[in-house]
């Protein structure tokens, strides 16, 4: 029997950990812990975002909300400022533990380091790796939490919100974003955030 590679088992690994999300989610009629469909999600992504994606790559994109359950957003403040402090926080934990499991199993001190960087989002717009991450997590957004969350914030915000999000985005991601199904009241936020 082949032994497995350091990315056969650090992919292991990690979904071993994003199945311990207590969060289920119905889907086509299977129940699966959250964050493993949702990580499941980005990986799909990448395969659309990017040609041929590096392991380091496809492992930063798939672990990047690894193990967010353990830390909820409502132990942070409420607020612009709690949010990305909470956000920050999350970024530094999946990368630090994605480093751990990957020189577990058999990637370089370095290797693992790029991978925590990516996660972390350091070098948005300049380092592809980081932007891979950053398109794949807009995308499931807008995808999958996208029309929830708009029924829960004010309109202006929400039109900001597809703005921010809209500049963190590489050109073909936007391409990708505009062929996703969505609501009326969705796409009408959307091409309002645009023309803004």
């Amino acid at each position: 029997m082949t032994e497995p590679t350091p990315f056969q088992r650090a992919l292991t690994e990690l979904d071993a950990l994003h199945a311990q999300d207590p969060r289920q989610v119905e889907v086509e009629g299977e129940t699966l812990p959250l964050e493993l469909w949702h990580a499941g999600r980005m990986s799909a992504w990448l395969a659309r975002v990017v040609e041929a994606p590096s392991e380091l790559v496809q492992i930063a994109v798939r672990s990047q909300h690894l193990q967010r359950w353990e830390v909820p957003r409502n132990e942070y403040p409420e607020g612009r400022v709690g949010y990305l402090t909470w956000r920050r926080d999350q970024g530094k934990r999946a990368g630090e533990t994605t480093a751990r499991v990957m020189e577990a199993a058999g990637y370089s001190a370095e290797e693992a380091a790029e991978v925590s960087r990516m996660i972390r989002k350091q070098g948005l717009g300049r380092d592809p790796g980081t932007q891979a991450v950053e398109d794949c997590a807009c995308l499931v957004f807008l995808e999958n939490y996208f029309a929830d969350f708009s029924k829960q914030v004010e309109h202006d915000h929400l039109v900001r919100i597809v703005q921010m999000t809209w500049k963190k985005m590489s050109p073909k991601a936007h391409e990708l974003a505009l062929t996703l199904p969505m609501s009326a009241e969705a796409r009408a936020v959307v091409e309002e955030a645009l023309a803004g």
